[in-house]
């Protein structure tokens, strides 16, 4: 079976991993040294990680953690007894263990399937599947028969029962309460001794005929042995040679076919992997929505969704649990050590999604960028994540999108509220926390006449704000109505600053992703500032070259372009369709096609999204579409995400997916050397004056 998984997909081996508290115990250590000599010869990878007898109940729990993340592992076993010097609860470590992982079958899920009889959804422990199997080479039938198991071990004794009781035996179990125990035993068609205690069953016990399986493994004083002693089962071997028809051997009996069952847990754990393994892909579970007519407000919708747990989402996306800080259920910070871990990974898709200069109705940018990952991921099989800003003091409105396509739980993305001042312009464009405190130390805080001016770094405290700010600087990781991966993080205002969300989530997003996967971020307000903000200086700083434009236009933003009144906009749709209208659209059409050549100078494919409306009619979708392609967009869609989710942006998705195929090469428009009126051209914030 392992060279069928090869076959079907090269260099792939399944690997089990053994952990074992060390103390020189030669059962235990025979024991391992069995499993790792029968997994090499059938071409399974076996780790033994030995801890020191000194580990603590933690650090056990740590060591098992980093097993259950480790994708390349498909089966743990915890060598029992733990020999620590220190106290250890045994139950909590089985219960640690991953139950995908659990090929002992010590953990309660699998324990509890197997209780119900689930056969076949669980991993069986392979001392009592070994003991089945070798019941069954005797070729007697086990339905009908009396079965007595001695001992009621969560390892042994109690899962053997549970499998003889579901194979149709009648079965008695026994311990050490048990009165009359030889009355009990000589019932027994099959006898299965996992008591511990060195010859106990004595052949005279017996019934004639029985099939008596020996799990014990004892040692007992013998001075003819050059150790002064020797191995004994449960059960008195040479009296019931007499007795039994079937009897294993102690050693040589039971101990081999537990290994073998060791074995096939492991192969039987890769196969399932294999089978739902997808290079690339996360194992992600998306959420279907259930839309409701007519649309409920965006706070119904958000508390009427399931809500995945931060811990499933985490692990879904590949982040481990020692790089998530949960905030409540549904969010968490996403340590900065995770870039370390996945530097030598190649980045995905970086899509940027832009629009028009934004009118008083806004024209949805961050709900087609939610759209639009919510459509790469849940309904095109793309790794898929959006990068998006937080909420400010100033702006906690329609700022995580709306409808079907907004970030939930509503009421927990407000929490991230951080002032939008300039030590968020310069969080947002540091890579780490010493970058940070670089910085934060040349923020000039006073101008005096007679001398330079006094930056942070002069007052001494630029150690002391980065302190305040090291929970800041982490990515906060939450989702959308769909169950797609959101980081929000940082807001610094288009005006004052550049308008973008933070270099740092797009880095670990574009890492999680990986090569085939998108990351989908936005740039404030209009193309004309926020997006010529993102490659003049977010790009600049961060080194991140983006694949593909998205501007997103409205009907009635092109109208009001076209020197339509706001106020007349909400009469349009008692009008919809006429000439005029037309005529005040295709002037509007000229500020987006101005837009779209200034996104195209920058060397990248632009796809139009027309953010559609109940009013919108199919003769100005029509003209809108048709004069994007004629200003050079490589494509033009219409989308229906804000009622319809992630389905509503699958023909964006695609033409995303099409546009970052096509070959491009993302260039600055200017030098950093390039001087203008005496002053660098790339100042670090532009001032804008109203009108």
């Amino acid at each position: 079976e392992v060279g069928e998984m090869r076959i079907g997909c090269p260099g792939f081996r399944p690997c089990l991993v053994v952990l074992q508290v060390k103390l020189n115990r030669c059962d235990s250590n025979l024991y391992i040294s069995m499993k790792l000599k029968a997994a090499a010869e059938i071409g399974i990878c076996a780790n033994h990680i030995r801890l020191p007898k000194t580990a603590t109940e933690e650090e056990v729990l740590r060591g098992i953690l980093a097993v259950n993340e480790d994708s390349a592992v498909h089966g743990l076993i915890v060598q029992l007894p733990l020999d620590s010097i220190h106290r250890i609860n045994i139950q909590r470590v089985t219960q640690c263990i991953a139950p995908e992982k659990d090929v002992d079958g010590l953990n309660s899920v699998n324990a509890g399937k197997l209780a119900r009889g689930d056969l076949t959804g669980c991993f069986i422990p392979c001392t009592p599947s070994g003991c089945m199997e070798l019941i069954a080479q005797t070729g007697v039938n086990i339905a009908g028969k009396n079965a007595v198991v001695i001992g009621r071990s969560k390892i042994v004794g109690a899962p053997m029962h549970d499998l003889l009781l579901w194979n149709h035996a009648t079965v008695t179990t026994c311990h050490t309460m048990t009165p009359d125990l030889p009355a009990q035993v000589i019932k027994a068609d099959i006898l299965v001794a996992c008591a511990g205690k060195a010859e106990l069953v004595k052949g005279e016990w017996l019934k004639k005929g029985a099939v008596v399986i020996d799990c014990g493994i004892n040692h007992i004083p013998d001075r003819s042995r050059p150790s002064g002693a020797r191995v004994v089962g449960d059960v008195d071997f040479p009296s019931a040679l007499t007795r039994a028809a079937f009897i294993t051997p102690v050693p040589g009996g039971v101990g081999p076919m537990t290994v073998a069952m060791l074995m096939e847990n492991t192969v039987k754990s890769a196969k399932k992997f294999l089978k739902a393994f997808q290079p690339g892909k996360w194992p992600i579970v998306y959420t279907k929505i259930n839309r409701q007519h007519p649309q409920p407000s965006d706070g119904e919708i958000s508390q009427s969704c399931a809500v995945k747990p931060i811990s499933s989402l985490s692990s879904e996306v590949g982040l481990l649990s020692s790089e998530v800080e949960a905030y409540g259920k549904s969010r968490g910070k996403v340590q900065l050590d995770v870039l370390k871990r996945t530097e030598a990974l190649p980045n995905g898709k970086y899509v940027v999604v832009t629009g028009i200069t934004p009118t008083l109705m806004g024209e949805g940018k961050t709900t087609t960028a939610l759209g639009l990952a919510q459509a790469l991921g849940a309904h095109l099989n793309m790794n898929a994540f959006a990068c998006l800003r937080q909420p400010t003091h100033c702006n906690t409105v329609n700022v995580t999108g709306g409808g079907y396509s907004q970030i939930i739980p509503m009421e927990e993305d407000r929490l991230n509220l951080l002032v939008a001042s300039e030590i968020m312009a310069v969080l947002s464009l540091s890579s780490s926390l010493e970058d940070l405190q670089q910085r934060l130390s040349k923020i000039i805080v006073a101008q005096p006449q007679s001398r330079e001016p006094v930056t942070v770094k002069d007052l001494g405290v630029a150690g002391m704000l980065n302190m305040i700010l090291k929970d800041a600087i982490k990515p906060c990781l939450m989702q959308t109505v769909e169950g797609t991966p959101v980081f929000l993080h940082t807001n610094p205002l288009c005006d004052i600053a550049h308008g973008n969300s933070s270099i740092l989530s797009d880095k670990i997003a574009l890492k999680l992703v990986g090569p085939d996967g998108f990351v989908v971020t936005e740039a404030g307000w209009g193309a004309d500032i926020g997006l010529e903000k993102f490659f003049n200086i977010k790009c600049r700083s961060s080194g991140l070259q983006p694949d593909v434009v998205v501007m997103v236009v409205t009907v009635r933003g092109l109208k009001m372009h076209g020197r339509v009144p706001s106020t007349q906009i909400a009469n349009m749709p008692l009008q919809r369709g006429t000439l005029q209208n037309l005529q005040l659209l295709e002037v509007g059409c000229s500020h987006l096609r101005k837009q779209i050549e200034n996104s195209r100078a920058y060397g990248l494919p632009v796809v139009l999204a027309v953010n559609t409306f109940s009013s919108d009619t199919g003769a100005e979708l029509d003209m809108v579409c048709q004069q994007a392609r004629l200003a050079g967009a490589l494509d033009a869609v219409c989308c229906t995400h804000w009622s319809d989710g992630g389905a509503g942006a699958v023909a964006l998705g695609m033409a995303v997916q099409s546009a970052a195929e096509t070959p491009h090469s993302f260039n600055f428009l200017y030098s950093l050397e390039v001087k203008f009126n005496g002053l660098p051209k790339c100042c670090s914030f532009i001032i804008l004056t109203k009108c």
